[in-house]
């Protein structure tokens, strides 16, 4: 249990760090310097800056101006523990694993850089709509990584499955694009579609794309009838390819088998 905790602590201080990128990224300051409040420009002080905590202490305010502080900064500073803590009981890495067994180190630790560009995309994509370039890369290459030590760990012979998964959907992606003019979805979809093909492989890419098109269908009909949105207004498409992306990565292969029985 002491792993789960501290795993959990540095999802906290990650989640800390992530804020800044979804605060910066998109518009183009550098992520080195001092945190800051949004409201006033007051340099924040190191007591201030303590993941959750100081979001309860503040009670939700800046201790300058007294503005209230977005509940972005400590649910997404939790958002990154839980699921980091979820990530090391899924892997089931016991304290000689981390130690010693540097295949599964490895992918731990690309697991984890990709949970935080899932989180990055999704709020930056939900109050931005923009897929950062800077964190979508990595995440690719980050695939690609995680998906080459799985090939050595179990010895697959399918190695080619996670092209495939990332091309396929890439091109339909791209074809979406194109036909929409880029009304329909953005290029950063595209991006993004390319990514969860190489990290989840087939057949559970298809599973993430079901349900990230039928959560996003049924989220946007109800915007509609709310009247929060219209027939023709975009909506933040990677809001729904990130919840769907972690989904599967947990329980992707518990559906597939599921979606067998009943056929």
């Amino acid at each position: 249990m002491l792993k789960y905790f501290f795993i959990f602590l540095l999802g906290l201080c990650i989640g800390s760090f992530l804020n800044v990128l979804i605060d910066r990224l998109p518009k183009g300051e550098s992520i080195l310097g001092r945190s800051y409040c949004p409201y006033c420009k007051r340099t924040l002080k190191w007591y201030e800056l303590i993941p959750v905590l100081s979001f309860v202490f503040l009670r939700g305010r800046c201790r300058g101006c007294k503005k209230r502080i977005s509940l972005q900064y400590p649910l997404v500073e939790l958002t990154t523990g839980v699921l980091f803590t979820a990530t090391v009981y899924y892997l089931n890495i016991t304290d000689k694993g981390l130690v010693f067994d540097i295949s599964h180190l490895i992918s731990l630790i690309c697991l984890l850089f990709i949970i935080s560009c899932l989180i990055v995309i999704f709020m930056t994509d939900l109050k931005y709509m923009i897929v950062p370039d800077e964190i979508i890369y990595p995440a690719i290459v980050s695939g690609v990584v995680y998906q080459v030590i799985n090939w050595r760990m179990a010895k697959l012979e399918n190695w080619y499955y996670p092209l495939l998964a990332g091309v396929i959907p890439f091109l339909f992606f791209l074809f979406l694009v194109l036909v929409t003019r880029g009304k329909g979805m953005g290029f950063g979809d595209v991006k993004i579609s390319l990514f969860m093909g190489i990290f989840l492989s087939w057949p559970n890419i298809l599973v993430a794309l079901s349900l990230a098109f039928f959560s996003g269908a049924i989220i946007g009909l109800i915007l509609v009838a709310l009247k929060k949105k219209g027939l023709k207004s975009e909506i933040p498409f990677a809001c729904f390819l990130v919840p769907a992306t972690l989904v599967t990565l947990f329980w992707g292969e518990q559906i597939v088998e599921w979606y067998l029985g009943i056929i």
